[in-house]
């Protein structure tokens, strides 16, 4: 064993994933002391985005107040490296920062459009906007609102669309926009390939992990239908059916439309950014991983994007997680050798939450046992 690049993904909701990547990493050195272990945080536009970058790449991390998911104040960031800015839209408009109590009819991304004016304040070129972990159902109406754009109601009033409020928007004026935007280059990480609106549309995919009862379904998903109407009629573009669009409850549709944001694999532009192909060229094995293995972890998350490249290189990658679901099998095309769960005993999530490191540690080194025995007959 020569070489071990260690790239996981969060486990959300409890380690980090600079946290996993040094247990891992531990119990490698145990094994192999003189391995080479490359250790690399890695994120798809989700929590954890900006430290992901800013863990490979020189760069400062920025404070800002801005306004929360349900317009109060909170304290955000952004990172900055260079000329360009990495924005966490969850970091003004995530579920953690909406508490218990989720309303994704009155939340709001307006405090994300406070992100992307700061970060233009201070003269980037480019910015990276991950999409994911949000609370709101709006289209991405409030940040467009807080870069310049009007919504007019019948009375022509101006006013900021909430996700229960969409449907009152009678114009679009763009007369406003910051015109700094048009000088901006801007990705949009998206860890979905959700449609807007439908049965396969943001609502009723992500609709109920943000609070949205049943009977509420039908009603915000045809504020968002009439969002994208209005948005035709301004710019000329038809966004129901954009790959992406539907990503945190419809802000990539929004983006894309109004500020002309290129909708890309979170993944991908992370991969890219941080070189990874390049650390791949004389690696052994890569170790991967994220909170659950599922059928949905074949699209455009953490583990198929490592996989897909490690696999034109031939090396074999380990993915661990929670939990790995019968309809995960897909991954093995995709170049993954082999999947491990860590959890070693049948308790509730809130039980796992405080065994998680240990977990995680005691399968690492099962699996490298396995792995030197295996050298050895």
């Amino acid at each position: 064993m020569k070489k071990i690049v260690i790239i996981p993904d969060s486990f959300k909701g409890t380690i980090s994933s600079q946290e996993a990547g040094r247990i891992i990493e531990e119990e490698a050195k145990k094994r192999w002391p003189d391995v080479e272990t490359v250790r690399m945080e890695i994120a798809d536009g989700g929590e954890g985005s900006v430290d992901a970058f800013l863990s490979v790449l020189d760069g400062e991390k920025k404070q800002v107040k801005v306004r929360g998911p349900y317009g109060e104040q909170v304290e955000s960031f952004y990172g900055k490296i260079k000329e360009t800015a990495v924005i966490e839209m969850a970091a003004a408009a995530g579920l953690p920062l909406a508490g218990e109590h989720l309303n994704a009819g009155e939340a709001t991304t307006y405090g994300v459009g406070e992100l992307i004016l700061d970060a233009l304040q201070g003269g980037v070129k480019k910015i990276i906007l991950g999409l994911g972990g949000s609370a709101t159902n709006e289209g991405g109406a409030g940040a467009l609102a807080a870069l310049g754009v009007k919504f007019l109601n019948e009375r022509g009033e101006e006013f900021i669309p909430v996700g229960n409020t969409l449907h009152c928007i009678k114009k679009i004026d763009l007369s406003e926009l910051d015109q700094r935007i048009k000088e901006t280059e801007i990705l949009v990480m998206c860890d979905v390939s959700t449609v807007l609106c439908g049965a396969n549309g943001a609502t009723a995919i992500f609709g109920p992990q943000k609070g949205v009862e049943p009977e509420e379904v039908s009603r915000l998903d045809y504020g968002l239908r009439h969002l994208a109407e209005k948005i035709y009629e301004v710019t000329g573009k038809e966004i129901l059916q954009l790959e992406g669009g539907g990503a945190a409850g419809g802000m990539g549709a929004g983006i894309a439309a109004i500020l002309g944001g290129k909708l890309m694999s979170g993944i991908d532009v992370m991969l890219d950014t941080i070189t990874f192909e390049e650390v791949l060229k004389d690696t052994s094995m890569v170790i991967t991983g994220e909170g659950k293995i599922d059928g949905q972890s074949s699209y455009g998350k953490v583990i198929s994007g490592v996989a897909k490249r490690a696999k034109k290189y031939q090396v074999p990658v380990i993915a661990l997680a929670g939990a790995v679901t019968e309809d995960a099998d897909l991954l093995y095309e995709m170049g993954v050798s082999a999947m491990f769960g860590i959890n070693r005993r049948a308790l509730s999530f809130e039980e796992l939450k405080a065994t998680t490191k240990m977990d995680l540690r005691k399968t690492a080194e099962s699996i490298f046992r396995l792995m030197d025995l295996s050298s050895k007959v």
